[in-house]
């Protein structure tokens, strides 16, 4: 527990490192052998690109530092409930582990919409652990999306 809240804390600055450039606040990290391979943030706006979820960034980076798509003995740390396309990277990928923060009801594909991650799966299963700080997740997605509307209150006026 001591180990994932490390790590999702580092998960957070990513998060926040996203808020400071106008992004969805979500960071992720992912761990190999007690060692971090891969850092991201959301980039959707920056990019323009609908599929660059910070959980997407770090597949790609781990599968680059490791020369290899299969992420065995990976643990992912994110800061919000994945959705539907990164749980399924994350199958297709091998990852080991997941562990993320606050749950998104909007698109949560770990419970909050659909159960993508708690159901059997023919090609591989992900160990999951959910709620790890919570509210500091929670809240910073809060505080970004009240920030936007503020912004785009005052912009109309």
């Amino acid at each position: 527990m001591q180990a994932d809240e490390f790590y999702m804390r580092q998960a957070l600055e990513m998060a926040k490192e996203g808020f400071a450039k106008g992004e969805v606040p979500i960071g992720a990290v992912l761990i190999y052998q007690g060692q971090v391979i891969a850092k991201a943030h959301n980039q959707v706006e920056s990019l323009q690109d609908a599929t660059a979820h910070a959980e997407m960034q770090c597949l790609k980076i781990g599968a680059a530092v490791l020369e290899n798509w299969r992420l065995l003995d990976t643990t992912l740390y994110c800061t919000l409930e994945p959705c539907p396309m990164c749980a399924g990277a994350m199958i297709h990928s091998r990852l080991k582990k997941l562990v993320w923060g606050a749950p998104d009801l909007r698109c949560g594909a770990h419970g909050s919409w659909v159960d993508l991650l708690g159901m059997s799966h023919p090609i591989h299963q992900i160990e999951v652990c959910s709620g790890i700080l919570k509210e500091e997740c929670a809240e910073l997605m809060r505080d970004f999306f009240k920030q936007r509307r503020l912004w785009k209150s005052c912009s109309m006026n």
